[in-house]
């Protein structure tokens, strides 16, 4: 496999940057509201782990799948949006089921991708005026 695009590479740099700052806000009212445990530290960062993992996952499969014919890179996505979502079901069975993690702190920062990439057009229209 040829190495990692870098258009890959800065988007999920991105998604990082966002998914650490928003659980950092997560754990800050977890201690705000006298609810923070070291399970939500570590619950808090396994799921951040796993959201990042599974953005650069999906950036992996569309820079393969683009040179690929149009029904082979559906079959792609579809195979690697289902293998994506396993992962994330396992991430939360593992923070269900082990008592070293919080299971809503795990699963809160599962969502931080999906915000960063809905914000951004809001500071990419700055940068552009």
């Amino acid at each position: 496999m040829k190495g990692i695009d870098p258009t890959v590479r800065r988007e999920t740099l991105y998604i990082a940057a966002w998914t650490l700052l928003l659980t950092a806000l997560m754990e800050a009212v977890f201690l705000i509201l006298s609810r923070w445990t070291l399970p939500v530290l570590w619950g808090g960062l396994f799921g951040a782990f796993a959201a990042v993992l599974n953005f650069f996952l999906m950036g992996l499969t569309v820079q393969k799948a683009v040179g690929k014919e149009e029904k082979d890179a559906a079959n792609l996505m579809r195979l690697s949006q289902m293998g994506r979502m396993l992962l994330l079901v396992a991430v939360g069975l593992l923070a269900a089921l082990i008592p070293f993690f919080d299971l809503i702190a795990a699963l809160i920062p599962l969502f931080f991708p999906r915000i960063a990439v809905a914000v951004r057009p809001l500071f990419e229209r700055k940068k552009q005026n």
